[in-house]
C-alpha cells in the first residue's frame, strides 16, 4: 500500500500471519511460508527467519516435528510483522546504499535510502543458497549476495548509485586475477552498474540496526588472523625470534650462505616452496667480494628468487650475525657499501607480506654451504642440475636508466580507478570507466584484459604495439601477411591494444617489401567455385614450382600439395624432379602423415603423368586425375598457394636469392595464420564445407587440421564487442550461433549437397 508515508504492507496479510496458530500439518507449514513469501519485501532475513520451518517440512508427507526452534521462530516472525517496517520510496538523483548478510543457508541484503540525517530501508532482498552455492567461501558468498541483489532489484541499480557497506575486501576479490571464473563473471555482470565500495559507518536508522543485529557477515576466524608467533626454525633447540607470520598462507624458507677463496667468490641458496620442493641456485662473482658482501649477494638473489616464484612470506635463514642483526635493525651499518646493500634488502623485503631472518650455525646451513663452495670452485666443476649465475657487478650498482616520458595513453584512466578510485570529472566518461574497467585487471603493475575464454591479454601503448607489429610482421617468423592476419598473430601472442586492427592495417600499407610484391590485379574476378572436397584429406592438389635460383646441393625445384578442404600445404625443395622424387614426397609428405588420400589432381608434366606414379597411386586406390589442359583453374587451390610461396620467398629474401630453401619452411607458416576465408567458428573440419556456401573463413589450417574446439575463437576478435554474459543467457542467439547448431548433421548431408562443378577436373 502506497501513502505520503512511503510503502507498508497490507494490513490484512500482516493480520492473517498474527492470527496463525501453531502449525500442526504439512499443509499449515505450507500455508505460512506461503504468506511470508506475499510480505518478503518488508521481511528483514527472511529466508533465515522460515529456515526452520523449512526444515521441519524435509522428509515428511504427513505429521511433521515441531521443535523448540520453530516455535522460538515463529515467535519471533508473529513480533517481527507486528511492527513491520515503512519502505521508502527513492527520487531521482538519490545515492542508495546496500547492506549484505550472509548466514550459513542464506544471503540477503537490504537497500537503504538515507533521508533527515536517518536511513530508511527501501527493499528487502533474502535467498537460501541451493548444493554447491553453500559450499562457496565466505567471501563468494556476499559476492553472491550483491548479485542476486542486483538481478532482482534491477531497475533501482540502473537508475541510482550504490554504495555497498562492507568491512570485507569485496572489491579486491573481484578485482584480483587468481579468483575464480564465478568472481570473474560476476565482476563483468556487476560492471554495467555504478556500483562503490566503502567501509561500513555508524547505523541511523532502527530498520538497519534490526537487520545488522543479526550480521553474520563472514569473518576471518582466529586462525586465519596474523598472529605473532615464533618462527619455526631448523631445529628445536634454538631459540626462534618473534615475527608475524600467517601460518595459514603458503610459507617459504630460504637458506644463504657464501664461500671465498683463491679460487673465486661465490653463494649459494636453496628456496623451499610450500610443497617442500627445494629450488638450489649457485652464483659466481665475476669481481672480488668480501665476505659480508658475498653474504648480502646471496641474500639479495635469494630475494628475488622469491619474489618471481611470487610468494607472499618467507622466512630466511643465514649464518652471518652481521647480515642477520642488521635487517633486524640490531646494529647499524657504518660502512658505505654495507649502508648500500642494507637499503637494497629491506627495499626487497618490502614486497612480501611477511617475512622473518634468523641467524643459524654453520652446520644448519650445509645445503647452501656446499652450494657456495661449489660455485666459488673451477667452473669444470658445475653441476649441470644446478643453475649458476654469473654477477658481473655487485647488486648495488644499478645499471644507468634512461627515464622516457609518455604522452598519455587509453590507459591512464582504467589504470586510475583499478589502483585509486580516481574516476573522470565527466558524469558520462566517469561510466564509461567504471564499465570498461570491469573488463582488465592489474598484474605486477601492468594492466591486462580479460575475456571469457580467460587468455590474459598485456595491454600496450601504440609505441609498444607498434614494435610488437614490427616483430611479428618482420621477425624470423614473419611472413609478410596480410593486416587482419597480423592483428589477430599479435592477440594470439597476448597482446591487446585498442586501435590493433587500425595499427595492423596502416602498419602493412607502409611496408616496402609488402608494397614492391603485392598483387597487381589484371584480370576480371572470376566467381567463386563449389568446394568439391566433402571432408578433410580427401582431395590433394599437386604441383611444381620451377624453376628457381639454384641453392645448397643444387636444389632448384620445388614440390608442393595442398589440400582441398582444410587448405593445408606442405612443400619439399628438390635438385631433380623424377617420377621416384615425386613419389617419395607423397609417401612422406601425405600417405604417412596424413593417410591416404581419395584422390590426387596434377597437371599433365611427365613427372606425374607416367606408368610409375600411377602404378604407385593404383596400389593405393589413389584416384588420379589430370587438370585441363591449358586451363589452371582446373587446379587452382595449388595455383593459389604457390603464389603465395613465391610472393613470401621474394618478400623474405634479399639478394641472397640462392637462400630459398632455408626459407621453405618458415614460409609455410602462413598455415597457421588467420585467412580471411569463412567468418564462423567451426568444431570440426567437416562442418566447414556446410558454412563455405555462405561466405569467407577466418580460421587459419592449422585449427581445421587439428580439428580442436575454436568455441572462444570469436571472443578474441576485438573488433566485435561482446555483450554481457547475462544477457548473453537472455539474448536470442542470432542466425549465426543457430547456424552452427546444425552444423552437427551427418557428413553424408554434407557430401549430397556438395554437386559437381564445372571446373572439376577431369580424370
Amino acid at each position: 500500500m502506497i501513502s505520503q508515508r512511503g510503502i507498508e504492507a497490507n494490513p490484512e496479510k500482516i493480520q492473517a500471519i498474527l492470527d496463525m496458530t501453531i502449525p500442526r500439518t504439512v499443509k499449515d507449514i505450507q500455508s505460512l511460508t506461503g504468506r511470508v513469501a506475499a510480505l518478503t519485501r518488508f521481511i528483514s532475513k527472511a529466508t533465515d527467519r522460515c529456515a526452520p520451518f523449512f526444515k521441519a517440512l524435509k522428509g515428511t508427507k504427513r505429521n511433521i516435528t515441531w521443535t523448540a526452534e520453530c516455535g522460538t521462530a515463529f515467535s519471533e516472525l508473529k513480533e517481527y510483522m507486528g511492527r513491520a517496517p515503512l519502505l521508502s520510496t527513492p527520487e531521482h538523483g538519490d545515492i542508495l546504499v546496500i547492506y549484505l548478510s550472509v548466514s550459513a543457508s542464506a544471503v540477503s541484503s537490504v537497500l537503504i535510502r538515507s533521508r533527515d540525517n536517518a536511513e530508511h530501508p527501501v527493499h528487502y532482498v533474502s535467498k537460501a543458497l541451493q548444493d554447491a552455492e553453500v559450499r562457496y567461501p565466505d567471501i563468494e558468498k556476499l559476492a553472491f549476495s550483491l548479485v542476486v541483489s542486483a538481478r532482482r532489484l534491477r531497475p533501482y541499480f540502473q537508475a541510482h548509485t550504490i554504495h555497498v557497506l562492507t568491512n570485507q575486501p569485496l572489491r579486491q576479490v573481484l578485482q584480483k586475477p587468481e579468483t575464480s571464473g564465478r568472481l570473474v563473471k560476476w565482476a563483468i555482470e556487476l560492471g554495467e552498474f555504478d556500483i562503490h565500495y566503502k567501509p561500513r559507518s555508524a547505523i541511523r536508522g532502527q530498520a538497519v540496526a534490526d537487520f545488522l543485529s543479526e550480521f553474520t557477515e563472514p569473518q576471518a576466524s582466529a586462525a586465519t588472523q596474523l598472529i605473532t608467533k615464533p618462527t619455526p626454525s631448523p631445529s628445536q633447540d634454538q631459540t626462534p625470534i618473534n615475527s608475524t607470520l600467517d601460518l595459514t598462507q603458503p610459507l617459504w624458507t630460504l637458506f644463504v650462505d657464501r664461500s671465498s677463496n683463491a679460487q673465486g667468490c661465490g653463494a649459494g641458496l636453496v628456496l623451499v616452496s610450500p610443497d617442500k620442493v627445494a629450488l638450489e641456485y649457485a652464483l659466481r662473482f665475476k669481481f672480488q667480494a668480501s665476505n659480508n658482501q658475498a653474504e648480502y649477494e646471496a641474500l639479495l638473489a635469494g630475494l628475488r628468487l622469491a619474489k618471481e616464484m611470487d610468494a607472499r612470506q618467507i622466512q630466511i635463514f643465514s649464518d652471518s650475525q652481521l647480515v642477520v642483526h642488521q635487517v633486524n635493525q640490531d646494529f647499524t651499518a657504518k660502512d658505505a657499501s654495507m649502508t648500500a646493500y642494507l637499503q637494497h634488502a629491506r627495499h626487497l623485503l618490502t614486497t612480501f607480506h611477511a617475512h622473518s631472518i634468523k641467524q643459524v650455525p654453520r652446520s644448519e646451513n650445509s645445503h647452501a654451504n656446499a652450494l657456495a663452495r661449489l660455485a666459488s670452485a673451477l667452473e669444470q666443476g658445475m653441476g649441470r642440475h644446478i643453475h649458476i649465475e654469473f654477477l658481473a657487478q655487485p647488486s648495488t650498482q644499478a645499471p644507468l636508466i634512461c627515464t622516457i616520458d609518455h604522452s598519455p595513453t587509453w590507459m591512464d584512466p582504467i589504470l586510475q580507478f583499478l589502483q585509486n578510485q580516481t574516476q573522470p570529472a565527466n558524469p558520462a566518461e566517469a561510466r564509461r570507466v567504471r564499465h570498461r574497467s570491469a573488463r582488465y585487471l592489474i598484474i605486477n603493475g601492468s594492466l591486462y584484459k580479460r575475456g571469457f575464454s580467460l587468455p590474459y591479454l598485456r595491454c600496450l601503448t601504440p609505441e609498444e604495439g607498434h614494435y610488437v607489429l614490427r616483430e611479428i610482421h618482420e621477425g624470423i617468423c614473419g611472413n609478410h601477411s596480410g593486416a587482419r592476419s597480423l592483428a589477430h598473430k599479435a592477440i594470439r601472442q597476448g597482446y591487446f591494444w585498442p586501435s590493433l586492427h587500425t595499427d595492423a592495417e596502416a602498419f602493412t600499407q607502409k611496408c616496402d617489401k609488402c608494397q614492391r610484391f603485392a598483387n597487381i590485379p589484371q584480370l576480371l574476378a572470376e566467381p567463386l567455385t563449389a568446394m568439391v572436397s566433402p571432408w578433410p584429406f580427401a582431395q590433394w592438389g599437386l604441383d611444381l614450382i620451377r624453376p628457381m635460383p639454384e641453392g645448397k646441393g643444387q636444389v632448384k625445384y620445388a614440390v608442393v600439395a595442398v589440400d582441398y578442404f582444410t587448405k593445408w600445404a606442405e612443400a619439399e625443395a628438390l635438385a631433380t624432379i623424377t617420377a621416384a622424387r615425386i613419389e617419395s614426397f607423397v609417401w612422406q609428405s601425405i600417405v604417412c602423415r596424413f593417410g591416404i588420400p581419395n584422390s590426387i589432381v596434377t597437371d599433365n608434366g611427365r613427372q606425374f603423368d607416367n606408368a610409375k606414379f600411377k602404378q604407385f597411386c593404383s596400389n593405393l586406390k589413389i584416384r588420379l586425375c589430370f587438370a585441363s589442359p591449358a586451363h589452371p583453374q582446373s587446379n587452382g587451390q595449388v595455383e593459389a598457394v604457390n603464389k603465395i610461396i613465391k610472393k613470401t620467398l621474394k618478400k623474405k629474401l634479399d639478394k641472397a636469392k640462392g637462400c630459398w630453401p632455408e626459407l621453405l619452411p618458415e614460409v609455410l607458416c602462413y598455415c597457421i595464420a588467420r585467412h580471411s576465408l569463412l567468418k564462423l567458428p567451426c568444431r570440426r573440419p567437416s562442418q566447414l564445407a556446410k558454412v563455405a556456401s555462405r561466405g569467407k573463413t577466418q580460421l587459419p589450417p592449422s585449427l581445421l587440421l587439428k580439428g580442436k574446439d575454436q568455441s572462444a575463437a570469436p571472443l578474441l576478435d576485438t573488433s566485435t564487442t561482446l555483450p554481457s554474459p547475462s544477457l548473453c543467457r537472455t539474448a536470442r542467439p542470432p542466425a549465426e550461433l543457430q547456424l552452427l547448431r546444425r552444423l552437427a548433421e551427418p557428413t553424408a548431408a554434407i557430401i549430397h549437397k556438395n554437386k559437381p562443378s564445372c571446373s572439376e577436373p577431369t580424370k
